[in-house]
């Protein structure tokens, strides 16, 4: 695996993003990150922007935005959604072709670094945590998505594929027992690693990146259809709540698929 392996399934990420699990993901993790926003008009650096649904709505909020994507397809998809936004919005977002690799060419910092959904197409996380790290400006916050090794058994149990739940639980003890990281494969059908929490919290100490939190991101809907389409308003929003307040509590935030870690540079 590496960071390139998600090009595989660009296009089929790309035709699922009004579904239920899409929605839910990004809506959630809007949330949780507003609490970290830095003044409105401040520069933000998403690292893996896809087709820019974060990058938009720190825009939408006020800041500017560097969106680095290294995949063509989710670059354009990204122009093609800033297209469909008013233009102080549009014009506050800067799409740059490039990923981790290119992280240390670059001179600013930034009081707000955003890697969602990038790490778990990595080997490992530790030049990407590194990488990221040294782009946060002192008092600033990384902002990290990745798979939570702790729910590799709740989706398919979810869904009562049993067979799945047994090589799951398998592959977990299999990787805690030779001291490596849980894989599995996705639902776009690649390869991809999982991550825990307090690793890579452990991991952005090390790099002076302390005061992290932490929440679950797809609790309650994690289960659903890849192509279950979002709900009508009213009962989204009251899903939205719900998957929210349960991403904050113990001990269900650790069911989630997705954990959602920020973590900040003392200043």
């Amino acid at each position: 695996m590496d960071g390139s392996s998600f090009g595989a399934g660009s296009s089929t990420w790309l035709g699922r993003l009004g579904n239920l699990r899409n929605v839910v993901r990004q809506e959630v993790v809007r949330r949780q990150l507003v609490a970290y926003h830095p003044p409105a008009g401040a520069a933000v650096l998403d690292v893996g922007a896809g087709q820019g649904t974060q990058a938009v709505a720190l825009a939408t909020a006020g800041h500017r935005v560097v969106a680095l994507e290294p995949d063509p397809a989710m670059r354009a998809a990204c122009t093609q959604v800033l297209a469909g936004q008013p233009a102080e919005v549009a014009a506050r977002v800067e799409v740059r072709p490039g990923g981790l690799a290119d992280l240390d060419a670059m001179d600013e910092t930034f009081p707000l670094v955003l890697c969602h959904g990038v790490l778990m197409y990595l080997d490992s996380p530790d030049e990407a945590l590194s990488a990221l790290s040294r782009r946060v400006a002192p008092g600033g916050v990384l902002s990290v998505v990745a798979r939570n090794d702790q729910a590799l058994a709740w989706r398919p149990a979810a869904r009562r594929d049993w067979s799945a739940v047994l090589a799951a639980l398998a592959e977990q003890g299999s990787a805690r027992d030779e001291g490596r990281d849980a894989t599995y494969v996705n639902e776009l059908d690649v390869p991809a690693r999982a991550d825990s929490v307090e690793h890579l919290a452990h991991l952005l100490a090390g790099h002076g990146l302390t005061d992290s939190a932490w929440f679950g991101v797809r609790v309650a809907t994690d289960g659903a259809a890849v192509d279950e389409p979002a709900p009508p308003a009213a009962e989204l929003a009251a899903l939205l709540d719900a998957e929210e307040a349960l991403g904050r509590t113990e001990p269900y935030r650790r069911m989630a698929t997705l954990f959602h870690l920020v973590a900040r540079r003392s200043g």
